[in-house]
């Protein structure tokens, strides 16, 4: 039923931590998701520096990123700056190359409050890997809703349970949001074996739940195998991000990077540092230089199936 455990790898970014879940070094996608991260939770002191990541490039995929608590501001090379909040999505497609910043706005960091949410990366097929760039905000309506006997699901991203977000998208996934109160039961979409996806995981934000008769805690991402159809149970109030899709085939990752090839990673590399990516209007006076070596995701231990 479970064909791997991902413990999230936390850093602390200074009074702020992300949990990296993917890529994890004997698993490096789900579906197509390629990268994984769970910022927070945290809460900012009035006047804390919060979010402050400096502008910086992508090539090869779209970035999503959904919170729970707090704001966070986008601005991009596209001309776009668009604040998201808690149950929207900012869906941005990099394609052959787009650069972009998120700030925490300087009033709402004045006042303080708290933080969490999802960021997500999703390669693009080969085809689009050199697409022009492109950025989307998709909030209430875009999202279909469920909330009933303990069980709130909102579909984020993609297709699933006989729904369809408006989030355009590049290839076959789905990207659910739980909430769920204690002792609730429910299921993934369905699998391979049952005319689904491919590829499945749940990753627990918060709280516990049950899959089959194991027990996962916050911060453990389960991978499921193609065939499982399993039963989640609450095993207390939890937060529980349901992922999954069909693969795009191998993908390489240098820094913020996807790409199919190593000449498109040596290609973006070269245009960053030769300063040929323009920088977003409005932010444009700092920015993150190319690192010699960028960090990767540690290996971590996996929990025995």
């Amino acid at each position: 039923m479970i064909e791997m455990v991902i413990d999230a790898r936390r850093k602390d970014l200074g009074g702020f931590e992300v949990g990296r879940v993917l890529p994890f070094h004997s698993r490096r996608m789900v579906g197509p998701f390629i990268f994984l991260d769970q910022m927070g939770p945290a809460d900012f002191a009035p006047g804390a520096e919060a979010i402050n990541v400096r502008p910086h490039p992508h090539i090869g995929l779209s970035t999503l990123t959904y919170l729970f608590e707090g704001e966070i501001l986008h601005r991009d090379n596209t001309g776009v700056t668009q604040a998201i909040r808690p149950g929207e999505v900012n869906w941005m497609t990099a394609g052959k190359g787009v650069v972009h910043s998120e700030r925490t706005d300087p009033l709402r960091a004045a006042q303080g409050g708290p933080m969490h949410g999802m960021q997500a990366w999703i390669a693009l097929p080969v085809e689009d890997e050199d697409r022009d760039p492109g950025f989307m905000h998709y909030a209430g309506p875009d999202l279909p809703a469920y909330d009933n006997q303990g069980l709130f699901a909102r579909l984020v991203a993609g297709e699933a349970y006989g729904a369809t977000a408006r989030v355009k998208t590049s290839s076959p996934l789905f990207y659910v949001h739980w909430e769920l109160q204690p002792g609730v039961r429910t299921a993934p979409p369905p699998g391979k074996g049952a005319g689904g996806y491919s590829e499945r995981a749940l990753y627990v934000a918060s709280g516990a739940i049950e899959v089959g008769d194991r027990a996962f805690r916050a911060g453990q991402m389960i991978v499921l195998e193609p065939t499982a159809e399993p039963t989640i149970k609450a095993l207390e109030r939890s937060t529980v991000m349901v992922l999954g899709g069909e693969p795009v085939g191998p993908r390489l990752i240098w820094w913020n990077f996807v790409a199919s090839s190593q000449d498109r990673i040596d290609a973006a590399k070269a245009d960053w540092k030769a300063g040929r990516m323009k920088l977003p209007d409005g932010d444009d006076h700092e920015f993150i230089p190319l690192p010699d070596t960028p960090s990767t995701p540690e290996p971590a231990p996996t929990d025995p199936v």
